[in-house]
């Protein structure tokens, strides 16, 4: 019965990326390559270019699979002291093997869990978070557009994370945080274009004002005309000499 029910939930969240991808695509077109999101144009075919492109790659994925390495350490160190102890403490109770690596199996994955709790909240997912939310900021994009990668960046290596740490362990944490984090900051991105669209369509559509509104406020002129001082004067000189 779960399984049916994850695989309809996977189908909703990719149809979901699609419409937000192409809607993103037809509001970039819109506003045009100024406007719409910068960092999003270094996509991953770049980090094969044999040149910069792979340099800045290599940097990049290394430094994030450095950090999550180290939370996956973190856990693995917690899980082997929690065993060991629990051991001896079994040991010395008088239990028999059998019982005691159960127990000790037990006090493990409780050991695990909490210092996967402890470690999910730093390292890993908040450093790609600031890395991105940086890259965006280098190739020009604005504060919105940074924050928009970094949130999509941090809830991606986030969920990937768990998701992939539950399916296949350590592994699993390591390959679903770094494929989460890439797929929430193109999400991100994506969010980003999609709403610059939106604000455009709203400004396109609001009413601008013509020349017949212009000179409708301008006051009208006086219909009757006014002789200049010099002309009266005139006249009354010469109505006086004949």
């Amino acid at each position: 019965m779960n399984f049916p029910r994850k695989r309809v939930q996977l189908l909703i969240f990719v149809a979901g990326i699609v419409t937000l991808s192409i809607t993103a695509e037809k509001c970039r077109q819109l506003i045009g390559e100024q406007s719409s999101s910068q960092s999003g144009k270094f996509t991953l075919l770049n980090c094969f270019d044999m040149s910069s492109g792979t340099l800045a790659c290599t940097v990049k994925e290394g430094v994030k699979l450095y950090f999550y390495n180290i939370r996956s350490a973190h856990v693995e160190r917690a899980r082997h002291h929690a065993i060991e102890k629990a051991l001896e403490d079994a040991i010395s109770q008088g239990l028999i093997a059998k019982d005691a690596a159960k127990q000790a199996q037990k006090e493990g994955a409780k050991a695990a869990k909490l210092a996967s709790r402890q470690a999910k909240r730093i390292i890993g997912p908040i450093i790609s978070s600031g890395w991105d939310f940086f890259e965006a900021i280098y190739y020009g994009g604005t504060l919105t557009e940074g924050f928009l990668r970094g949130t999509g960046t941090l809830f991606g290596a986030y969920a990937g994370g768990f998701h992939g740490e539950q399916g296949l362990g350590r592994f699993g944490y390591l390959v679903g945080s770094h494929l989460g984090s890439w797929v929430g900051g193109r999400i991100g991105l994506m969010v980003y274009d999609v709403a610059s669209g939106v604000q455009f369509l709203l400004q396109s559509v609001q009413p601008e004002e013509t020349p017949m509104d212009i000179s409708s406020e301008v006051p009208e002129e006086s219909s009757f005309y006014e002789p200049p001082p010099y002309e009266s004067s005139e006249a009354q000189e010469d109505s006086g000499i004949w």
